[in-house]
């Protein structure tokens, strides 16, 4: 059953749309989704086009992971873990949005903790996007859901690679996206029995280096030792406009290109 928007949006909040399909409910001046989790999604599904059953780690107020179901094309059921009281309130109120009740769940708790799930807890594909700045680095944001979302407060890459590697059953896949240069993504991966297979880079602007990169991976005893595959999506050229490859990228998530409407 969906509900109606009057009965489930609050008056600091906002709802939008992901994808024709799906809309989230977000504060107006909280953590709001953005184009590395989306990114996070595609490259994720593009892995695992046939998956099913889908786990996303710490996932805020559900974008990464309706994303996913979004570009499946199929009837994937999600299960997502989340700490914040905010963002889990937001995102079980957007899976009574979107009327996905029978096939999305929301569970509140801690990805370190083993019990957060049913004992035998397995899935097909599992992501993740963990906080990009370690205690002590940046200035923590006075909006609390802000501060958890940038800043370490629940564990780091490690501890989300440690929940993965827990959950991941053999041949699944894992996609998560990190500051490109932090040195502690390919040691999180190695020190959890994963193998990296792709690091897709996001550029913002062309001719800048990227900042965020997803990184999928695979556990080490189900594939061969083999180099990852280099990607990058770059989102503005040289010119501070968005790219063609931008607008195809949204277009996957139904996002009709804006230049068409002045044709």
């Amino acid at each position: 059953m969906t509900l109606p928007l009057d009965a489930l949006i609050g008056p600091d909040e906002t709802c939008d749309a992901l994808s024709p399909d799906f809309r989230l409910l977000q504060l107006r001046k909280g953590h709001r989704f953005s184009t590395d989790d989306l990114v996070t999604s595609w490259r994720a599904t593009t892995a695992m086009p046939n998956a099913t059953r889908l786990l996303d780690l710490g996932s805020g107020i559900g974008s990464v992971g309706f994303g996913a179901l979004a570009l499946l094309q199929h009837k994937a059921s999600l299960v997502g873990i989340e700490a914040q009281d905010v963002s889990f309130d937001l995102a079980q109120r957007s899976v009574l949005l979107n009327g996905v009740q029978d096939r999305v769940r929301y569970v509140f708790g801690d990805i370190r903790d083993p019990e957060v799930l049913p004992a035998g807890s397995s899935f097909e594909l599992i992501t993740g996007s963990p906080p990009y700045m370690p205690p002590g680095t940046g200035i923590l944001s006075p909006i609390p859901q802000r501060a958890a979302c940038r800043h370490e407060l629940r564990g780091s890459v490690f501890d989300y690679c440690e929940a993965a590697r827990r959950w991941l059953e053999p041949e699944g896949r894992f996609c998560f996206v990190m500051p490109t240069a932090d040195e502690r993504n390919l040691r999180a991966i190695e020190a959890h029995g994963f193998v990296l297979l792709e690091r897709f880079a996001i550029h913002f602007r062309a001719g800048v280096p990227p900042l965020i990169s997803t990184f999928l991976c695979a556990r080490r005893e189900d594939i061969e030792p083999c180099a990852p595959q280099e990607g990058a999506l770059h989102v503005r050229g040289d010119d501070g406009e968005w790219t063609d490859e931008y607008f195809a990228f949204r277009a996957l998530f139904g996002v009709e290109d804006p230049r068409s409407k002045s044709q």
